[in-house]
C-alpha cells in the first residue's frame, strides 16, 4: 500500500453508543365545538349526595338499577354478598393449595403471601357478581389487592385466572403485586366519585369514594344542585340548564353518549381523578389504539380491551347508533332478545332469512356444535346475527364478551393476515379455505380492501407499506381509531413520506389523531427547528393530552430556544404532564415516562431515580432498563449499562433492537468478540436495517473476518446506495484488501453522489495516484 493511502485507514469502528429506544409508554380525545380546557375554574360547585336522594323522583330507573352489575360492582364482604364457598374449600394451582374459610363471621383465604410463604388473609370486599366474583384483601399503605383465584358463579367452584401460568410472588401478575391492585387497576370504574389518593413519594394510597358501587352520580355527576332544584316548589323552580345536573345524559348523539360510557368501557389510562367533564375525552383519559398484542391486525379483539375502540370501528357508530339503542342504561340488559335486537333497524325480510345467513334456524333438525373450550352451539345458533357479526372471546377464564366492531365475516383475511373469523370459530373441524370457498359461493368473489391488511403489513415492517399506511392515515372515511393507529405505526418508517403525513395529522380535527401524530413525531430523530415547528402550535391546543405530548416533545430542546410566551405555555403543559404521570405513578410505565422527561430536561439524577422506581415496580419492564443503560453510558458507567442491557435481552430475546444496542455497547467496551454475537443477532433479525449491517461489517473487518465483512458492508450499501458513510467504509475496505480498482469504483460513486464533498474527491485522487504509480 502506498504512503498516500495510509491516512485513509480506519481507526476504531464505533465511536459512540447508539441505543434504539423502545417506544415510550405515555399514559395520557376531543369535543369538536368546545375550546374549553379542563381547569379548576370549570369544576362544578355541586357535591355528591348519594342515591337515596334520587329514589323518590326516579324510582323506575332506581328499580332497574337495583341488582344490576353496576349496583353489584363492589360490596362489603358479608353473608349476603359473598357467593363463593368458604367452608374450607380448597384449590390446587401448580402445587399451591389455597383454602377458603370463615372465622368469627369473617372471610379468609390461606394462600401465598407477598414474600412467597403461605399466610392467612382476611377478605373484606367482594368484587363483581357474574359470571365470576373476585375478592379483595387489605394491605399496608392503603392497598386493596384482588385475589387471582375467583368464584365461577355458574359452575359453583373456585378457579384460577391464570390456569396455565405459574405466578410466583415476584411475578407482576401475582395477586399481591401491582397487576392485581384495586386502587390503580380497578377502583376507578367500580365505585362512585373515586379519589385515587396515590402518593408516589411514599408509594401509598388514601383512596376514597362516595358510594362503594357504580351508582347514579357515577354517570350523572354530583347531584346536590339538581336535588336543590327538585326540592323547590314546582312554580318556583328556576329555568336551570340541565335541571342542575352536572352531566347532560339525554338528547345526545352517538358520539356524545358513547364517550360518556367510554370512561369505563374502554382500555384506557386516566390523566387524573375523574371530574365529570363533558369536554373532549382526551382531557381526562387516553384510549388505547388498535395496538399489537391487544387487537388483531383487522381490529378484532384479542386481549381484554372492553368495548369502546371496537365500537368506534363499526358502521353502527358511524350511523349514529348509541349504546342505549341496544342496552338499557339503568338495568344494563339488552332492550330486546336475539335477532330482535338487530331487527330494530335491519329489515327482517332481508336479513333474518336463510337467503342471507345460510344456516339452519331454530327448530330444524341437526346436532349441536361442541367446541374444545366447552362452548355448545345449539341448532339455530348460526342464524343468530351475533354469532357471525360479533364473535367474542373469553376473558378472566369464563367471561364471554362479544366483539362490538360488528363486522362482516372475512375468512379471506384469516389466510392473508392471520386474523380470526366467525366461521371456523363454530366450524372448528373445517379449514379456513373451506370458509373462504363457502363465502365465495354465497356472496361472490369480490372483496373490499380492508385496513387490516395494511395493519398486518405494517406490524411486519414490510418496506413497501409506507404509502398505503399514509393513505390509511389520511382517509377521512375510515374510523378515527383506525386512522390514529395508522399514524402511530408510521414510527416504523422514519422517512420523508412519514414526516409529511405526520405533519398533516397534527392539524387534523380529531384530537386522537393529533395526539398520535405528536407522540409518534416525538420518537423521530428531529432537529431543534422541526421540534419547534411541530410542537409549539400544539401548546395552544384545546385538548389536555395533546398539549402534554407537545410539552414532552419540546422538553428535549436546550433552554432558551422558546420565546417568552411559548415558554409560559410550555411550562403550563409540562405541569399538566407531570401531574398526570404522578397520578399514575404507581405504574412502571408512568415512572418510566417521568425518567424520560427528566433525562430530556438534563436532570439525570432525578431521571435515574424514576427509572429505578420503574424497574422496582416490575423487574420485567425492559424499557426502563434500556433507558437507564443509556443514561449510565452517558455518565461513563458502561459496566452498569452492560448489565442492564443483558437483562433486557434476556427478558425480550425476540427484540433484535435490544441485541443491537447491547452489541454496540460491548464494542464500545472493547469486548468485540462478544459484541459480534449480538450484532449478528440484530442483523439477522433486522435484515432491512442498513446501519445494523454496516456496523456488523465494520466489526467483522476489525476482527479480520474479511469475507464476512464484505457481505454485510455490501448489504448495507444495497439498502442505501447513496449513503456516504457506507460508500466510504467499503472504499477503505477495498483499499485495505489492496483492491484499488474496486476502491476506485466506490470513490467514483461518492463523487457522483456528492461532488461538493471534499472527502470523495480526495479519496479518488489518492486512489488514482496509487494506481498510476503502480503502472509506472
Amino acid at each position: 500500500m502506498s504512503e498516500d493511502l495510509k491516512k485513509w485507514e480506519i481507526i476504531g469502528i464505533i465511536a459512540t453508543l447508539i441505543i434504539v429506544l423502545s417506544i415510550p409508554f405515555y399514559l395520557v380525545k376531543e369535543d369538536l365545538g368546545k375550546n374549553k380546557k379542563n381547569t379548576s375554574e370549570d369544576k362544578p360547585a355541586a357535591s355528591f349526595v348519594g342515591r337515596e336522594k334520587c329514589v323518590d323522583c326516579h324510582k323506575a330507573e332506581y328499580d332497574k338499577w337495583k341488582g344490576s352489575h353496576h349496583d353489584l360492582a363492589m360490596d362489603v364482604a358479608n353473608e349476603t354478598t359473598v357467593l363463593g364457598d368458604f367452608n374450607d374449600a380448597e384449590i390446587d394451582h401448580h402445587g399451591i393449595v389455597s383454602r377458603f374459610y370463615k372465622k368469627d363471621q369473617k372471610f379468609f383465604v390461606h394462600t401465598t403471601g407477598p414474600d412467597g410463604p403461605m399466610e392467612d388473609f382476611e377478605i373484606t370486599h367482594t368484587f363483581g357478581v357474574y359470571p365470576l366474583q373476585q375478592y379483595l384483601v387489605p394491605f399496608p399503605g392503603g392497598r386493596l389487592q384482588c385475589l387471582t383465584i375467583a368464584w365461577d358463579v355458574d359452575k359453583k367452584k373456585w378457579y384460577h385466572l391464570y390456569p396455565d401460568q405459574d405466578t410466583p410472588a415476584d411475578d407482576w401478575l401475582h395477586w399481591t403485586n401491582q397487576a392485581q391492585n384495586w386502587n390503580g387497576m380497578c377502583a376507578e370504574c367500580h365505585s362512585t366519585h373515586l379519589i385515587k389518593g396515590y402518593d408516589q413519594e411514599t408509594d401509598t394510597y388514601h383512596t376514597t369514594f362516595s358510594e362503594i358501587d357504580v351508582s347514579c352520580e357515577a354517570c350523572h355527576g354530583p347531584a346536590s344542585q339538581h336535588v336543590q332544584w327538585a326540592e323547590m316548589p314546582e312554580m318556583a323552580r328556576p329555568d336551570t340548564q340541565n335541571f342542575g345536573l352536572v352531566v347532560k345524559s339525554s338528547g345526545l348523539d352517538s358520539r356524545q353518549l358513547v364517550e360518556l360510557c367510554a370512561r369505563c368501557h374502554a382500555r384506557r389510562s386516566f390523566l387524573g381523578d375523574y371530574q365529570h367533564p363533558q369536554t373532549d375525552v382526551l382531557d381526562f383519559m387516553l384510549p388505547q389504539l388498535l395496538s399489537e398484542g391487544l387487537y388483531f391486525p383487522d381490529g378484532q379483539i384479542l386481549e381484554e380491551v372492553y368495548v369502546y375502540a371496537s365500537f368506534l370501528q363499526s358502521k353502527m357508530y358511524n350511523n349514529n347508533v348509541r349504546c342505549s339503542d341496544c342496552h338499557d342504561v339503568h338495568s344494563l340488559k339488552r332492550v330486546k332478545d336475539g335477532n330482535d335486537l338487530c331487527l330494530q333497524c335491519h329489515r327482517a325480510d332481508v336479513y333474518d332469512t336463510k337467503d342471507h345467513h345460510f344456516h339452519k334456524q331454530k327448530g330444524e333438525k341437526g346436532d349441536p356444535v361442541r367446541l374444545s373450550d366447552g362452548t355448545i352451539f345449539e341448532v339455530g345458533s348460526g342464524a343468530q346475527c351475533e354469532q357471525c357479526h360479533m364473535p367474542g372471546r373469553y376473558y378472566m377464564g369464563i367471561d364471554y364478551r362479544p366483539d362490538h366492531s360488528i363486522r362482516v365475516p372475512r375468512p379471506d383475511l384469516s389466510i392473508t393476515d392471520k386474523t380470526p373469523n366467525a366461521c371456523t370459530r363454530c366450524h372448528a373441524d373445517k379449514t379456513i379455505q373451506w370458509s373462504v370457498d363457502y363465502m365465495t359461493k354465497w356472496y361472490g368473489q369480490t372483496r373490499k380492501p380492508h385496513y387490516g391488511s395494511t395493519m398486518a403489513a405494517a406490524r411486519e415492517r414490510k418496506p413497501d407499506t409506507v404509502d398505503i399506511l399514509v393513505k390509511t392515515a389520511d382517509d377521512i372515511l375510515l374510523p378515527v381509531i383506525v386512522r390514529a393507529t395508522a399514524v402511530s405505526m408510521l414510527i416504523s418508517y422514519p422517512e420523508e413520506k412519514s414526516l409529511h403525513a405526520l405533519e398533516r395529522a397534527l392539524a387534523d380535527d380529531e384530537s386522537l389523531i393529533r395526539h398520535a401524530a405528536i407522540r409518534t413525531l416525538n420518537q423521530f430523530a428531529l432537529d431543534e427547528n422541526q421540534r419547534r415547528r411541530f410542537a409549539v402550535p400544539l401548546l395552544y391546543d384545546s385538548v389536555k393530552a395533546v398539549r402534554m405530548e407537545a410539552a414532552m416533545c419540546l422538553s428535549m430542546l436546550p433552554k432558551g430556544k422558546l420565546k417568552d410566551n411559548e415558554q409560559k405555555l410550555f411550562e403550563n403543559a409540562l405541569l399538566e404532564y407531570k401531574a398526570a404521570m404522578a397520578y399514575s405513578g404507581d405504574f412502571p410505565q408512568s415512572r418510566f415516562n417521568q425518567g424520560l422527561l427528566y433525562a430530556n430536561l438534563g436532570d439525570l439524577d432525578t431521571a435515574e431515580k424514576f427509572y429505578k422506581r420503574s424497574i422496582a415496580g416490575d423487574e420485567l419492564f425492559y424499557p426502563a432498563k434500556v433507558n437507564l443503560a443509556m443514561l449510565y453510558n452517558q455518565e461513563g458507567k458502561n459496566d452498569k449499562a452492560e448489565e442492564l442491557l443483558k437483562q433486557a435481552v434476556e427478558i425480550r430475546p425476540d427484540m433484535p433492537d435490544l441485541a443491537y444496542s447491547l452489541g454496540l455497547l460491548l464494542a464500545e467496551n472493547n469486548k468485540q468478540t462478544e459484541a459480534l454475537q449480538y450484532l449478528k443477532i440484530a442483523a439477522d433479525g433486522m435484515p432491512d436495517r442498513a446501519r445494523v449491517n454496516y456496523n456488523l461489517g465494520l466489526l467483522l473487518q476489525n476482527q479480520n473476518r474479511l469475507s464476512e465483512a464484505e457481505i454485510y458492508l455490501l448489504r448495507a450499501l444495497e439498502l442505501e446506495p447513496d449513503n456516504m458513510d457506507f460508500l466510504y467504509a467499503l472504499a477503505i475496505y477495498y483499499i485495505n484488501r489492496q483492491m484499488p480498482l474496486k476502491a476506485r469504483s466506490i470513490a467514483e460513486k461518492m463523487v457522483e453522489v456528492n461532488p461538493q464533498l471534499a472527502v470523495g474527491n480526495e479519496l479518488l485522487g489518492a486512489i488514482n495516484q496509487s494506481i498510476n504509480g503502480h503502472k509506472k
